[in-house]
């Protein structure tokens, strides 16, 4: 794509942008709870456009060139992305789960479930190569001197004798079985013979024997056209890959190689920006700043003037909090900018009395609410989103693309060279600000001279932001003591790296993560059965909550704080691979807490609050962070079983809550759990540490399928007709993607791989494998589905389903009455 091309999806993503602004101011006035379903469809859609939104801007931020446009990409990019995150939120307090049913959605806006993948931002990995290539060197180094030196095995030598006789055996096992393969042909052929002579050959005439060669070629070259005719219509429906792969992977090889180019020019381009917005400032610091200077103390002198004249003394100078001169640079009067001053004061005196009012209200209504409850419920019961931090932030993006760059006549091919009118705008303001904190040091000391000489004032107190009156101070936390003060980061790291809690994650990537989306999730919610969440939707809540929130401070700083995720599924769920792809899509470093992996380090209570301190502090200051802690339910045990005494999983218990609690809006540290046993920790503890618990079912029918085309295809096999994924995947039903891949392993030997051209794969040859396996019964699942539903976030759906249950059956009661 040409650089004309990116400036026509940022044009059109635009134009989609004012759309999507002009949808939000309705969504800020309440709904009834009863138009429920309306307004998660408004919510569901205004989702999928954001999602659409995101990836037209990821992809112009990535391959467009000019570098003034693509500071405002980011800022766009970084704030539909917020949104994104702030909307699923409201999803989940809408809908009172944490996967979506948005198929209906999806119909009436004619997109396809690809539509439904979260996009995640190529800069995030593009950007931090550099400090990612560093930490993992670091990281090699220190690892590389605690391996031990391996000794050498040594191998048992065998006899020239020996090695002669078991040749000869080998060899003559070849040549008997070739003898034996020879001797079956021949008594096959013998067998032949005699079956015709005892038959007797049937006699055809000239025209008997044509037509039967016709008839036998003709139904040949039949079948093959037919077959041919059905290969060429599932390739254009995409059922089966089309067998023009080497053409593919040059085209696509060609397109990546172009976007490398780009983004070579890329930092060419905000290399020069770089030198030339240092080059602008000192320019115009050179040539307009002395002038800038005297203008703002002449006006400023004008100004001491006028308010002597008008008031008889000299005025107070604003404070730099208030805003300093800029206050007197604004188009009013001396008397108005006095004025204005003293209307603070009061207006904040005015605040504190009100205040004062308002708790005394505040504890006679706690006295009256137990009268009122009823009707607080009905008031309450009413949906209505949140105020949101990133519209702000799109609205203003959009209103300077507007104002900067809508209009402008670029033609076909736009340049990629920065717009130098424009820089000189933005560093005249900077530079203007830097010259108006000297002025009014500056005329701050002249203005107690000119009290001094003409009023004969002693210096007064100058105008300053009202400072907050002490009192207890709600919603502000403590900050943590450092028990570490004088230790470098280096140093820590390589401590943890020693102790074995920071590791080498390996590289897995989200997409890896296979399955597919529910597609009857409405149809089963008007059946009023509860859709379980599929791998599709296990995959993208992990990409919401963990990757996009990690990936960028900004969109960390505008999202709903989340802190902590818990992964809750059976052995050979992909729990594991999920942390790892979400450090590997971040370049996150990667912490193990485990209980398992903390026995016998840090000994002591005091060790365990060091510990956790020094793992915090590092994941802090190397952002952004995974914390990982595999079985999570042992550090809340009900009751500790014997085997776990000697590891004593809960004593870093009450460290972790307080760590977790210390993190804010910026610090992108994410604490990912993962358990397959749920039901033997405290539930009350368990959900006050993690605050997103995501349930993870067995895989449905669909992403069974997906699961065994996708696994056989990434051994290297193509799957041909002859093997029926369906059936495989019916059969499979209860089974992990873990037991999928194990049996595709087992199956896929090197000897087995060498006879695919001979003996293609049949679905049969992969379930004496799957028997010898154990599956996920349905027991075990319904447990899991229990504990679930104990969660804060499951009480509430299944409150709310009981509710929906009572009043059908009200109305169904009162519509049975009208009838008698």
């Amino acid at each position: 794509m040409s650089e004309g091309a990116y400036q026509r999806l940022w044009e059109s993503s635009h134009a989609t942008l004012q759309e999507l602004l002009d949808q939000e101011q309705p969504l800020l006035e309440p709904v009834p709870d009863r138009e429920r379903q309306t307004f998660q469809y408004r919510l569901g859609s205004l989702y999928l456009h954001y999602l659409g939104l995101l990836r037209r801007f990821d992809t112009v931020y990535d391959q467009l060139v000019q570098p003034q446009k693509r500071r405002l990409v980011r800022r766009l990019l970084d704030s539909v992305a917020g949104r994104v995150l702030e909307l699923k939120d409201e999803l989940v307090r809408a809908e009172l789960c944490e996967n979506h049913c948005l198929d209906l959605v999806l119909q009436d806006l004619k997109l396809t479930p690809a539509d439904l993948e979260v996009p995640i931002p190529k800069y995030f990995l593009l950007e931090q190569s550099t400090a990612m290539r560093e930490q993992r060197l670091m990281l090699a180094e220190i690892l590389s001197r605690l391996e031990p030196v391996s000794s050498r095995k040594s191998f048992t030598g065998m006899h020239r004798t020996e090695a002669i006789i078991l040749i000869q055996r080998a060899e003559r096992a070849r040549q008997g079985r070739l003898r034996a393969t020879f001797m079956q042909e021949i008594r096959r052929d013998e067998e032949r013979d005699r079956r015709i002579r005892e038959d007797g050959r049937h006699k055809f005439s000239r025209g008997q024997a044509a037509v039967t060669i016709q008839k036998v070629w003709k139904g040949y070259l039949q079948r093959r056209r037919t077959r041919q005719d059905r290969q060429t219509e599932m390739e254009f429906i995409g059922m089966l890959p089309s067998p023009n792969q080497v053409e593919h992977l040059s085209v696509i090889s060609q397109a990546c190689r172009g976007e490398d180019g780009r983004r070579l020019r890329q930092t060419e381009k905000e290399e020069e920006f770089q030198a030339a917005m240092v080059k602008t400032h000192d320019s115009l610091a050179e040539t307009e700043g002395p002038d800038m200077k005297e203008k703002m103390k002449e006006q400023i002198r004008q100004w001491f003037i006028e308010c002597h004249d008008l008031t008889g003394r000299f005025p107070d100078y604003p404070d730099e909090s208030l805003g300093g001169s800029y206050l007197i640079f604004a188009d009013k009067t001396p008397e108005q900018v006095r004025m204005e001053l003293e209307m603070q004061v009061q207006e904040n005196k005015k605040r504190e009395k009100e205040k004062s009012k308002e708790e005394e209200k505040d504890e006679k209504e706690k006295k009256k609410g137990k009268e009122e409850k009823g009707k607080k419920r009905e008031v309450e019961a009413v949906l209505q989103v949140l105020p949101s931090k990133c519209i702000p932030m799109i609205s203003a993006g959009h209103e300077e693309y507007l104002n900067l760059w809508k209009n402008r006549c670029e033609g076909i091919h736009p340049s990629q060279n920065y717009d130098s009118e424009t820089l000189r705008e933005e560093k005249r303001k900077e530079v203007e600000l830097e010259i108006r904190i000297q002025v009014d040091e500056l005329m701050r000391q002249e203005l107690r001279n000119l009290r001094l000489a003409v009023d004969k004032e002693e210096e007064r107190q100058a105008l300053r932001a009202p400072k907050k009156t002490p009192g207890k101070k709600r919603g502000i936390k403590k900050k943590e003591k450092d028990l570490t003060p004088d230790r470098t980061v280096e140093s820590l790291y390589e401590e943890l790296v020693i102790a074995g809690l920071i590791r080498k994650s390996e590289s897995v990537a989200l997409k890896d993560y296979i399955g597919d989306c529910l597609y009857l999730g409405s149809t089963l919610s008007l059946a009023k059965k509860l859709p379980m969440p599929s791998l599709f939707d296990i995959r993208q809540n992990v990409a919401l909550y963990a990757v996009l929130r990690l990936g960028s401070r900004d969109i960390h700083t505008m999202a709903p704080l989340i802190r902590s995720i818990l992964l809750v599924g059976p052995s050979g769920m992909g729990k594991k691979m999920l942390v790892k792809a979400v450090c590997t899509e971040t370049g996150a470093n990667l912490f193990d807490l485990s209980p398992d992996n903390l026995l016998g380090k840090y000994p002591g209570r005091n060790g365990a609050q060091m510990m956790v301190h020094i793992v915090f502090k590092v994941a802090r200051l190397l952002q952004p962070s995974v914390i990982w802690i595999g079985n999570a339910e042992k550090n809340f045990y009900k009751k500790i079983p014997k085997e776990d005494r000697e590891i004593d999983p809960k004593r870093i218990k009450k460290d972790l809550t307080k760590a977790l609690r210390l993190l804010t809006p910026g610090d992108r540290v994410m604490l990912i759990g993962t358990t397959s046993r749920p039901q033997l920790a405290e539930i009350r503890g368990l959900c006050r540490v993690y605050e997103r618990i995501l349930l993870m079912p067995r895989p449905d029918y669909a992403s069974r399928y997906v699961l065994w085309k996708r696994m056989i295809e990434a051994q290297g096999i193509q799957p041909t007709q002859r093997l029926d994924i369906s059936a495989l995947a019916k059969v499979s039903d209860g089974y992990t993607p873990g037991h999928i891949l194990q049996a595709i392993q087992s199956v896929l030997s090197e000897r087995r791989f060498l006879q695919l051209s001979k003996r293609p794969l049949v679905a049969s040859e992969f379930l004496g494998q799957l028997s010898k396996l154990d599956p996920v019964y349905r027991e075990e699942e319904e447990s899991l589905k229990d504990w679930y539903f104990k969660t804060p976030l499951g009480k509430k759906n299944m409150k709310h389903r009981m509710d929906q249950l009572e009043a059908e059956e009200a109305k169904l009661a009162k519509e049975k009455k009208k009838r008698k």
